[in-house]
């Protein structure tokens, strides 16, 4: 029997953050290679105007989100 993702140690979660800084492609950039560097494997979506991101990934939360901070944007709790 194959797992499935729900009963799977470390399977990749969604998870959504509300990232304040980001204005161009380059601060969009910028988010995406700090949270590839926790995950190389994360799917990174990001929306500029309302500073939403969005990621799959199998990464805790909380190191995710020190990336994006460590790269120089603000994260909302």
């Amino acid at each position: 029997m194959v797992p499935n993702s729900a009963t799977t140690p470390n399977a990749a979660t969604q998870q959504t953050f509300a990232v304040s800084g980001m204005t161009c492609g380059h601060c969009e950039k910028a988010v995406t290679r700090a949270i590839k560097g926790v995950d190389a494997q994360a799917d990174v979506h990001i929306e500029l105007a309302s500073g939403k991101v969005d990621v799959v990934s199998r990464a805790d939360r909380a190191r995710l989100a020190a990336a994006i901070v460590e790269a120089g944007y603000q994260v909302a709790a």
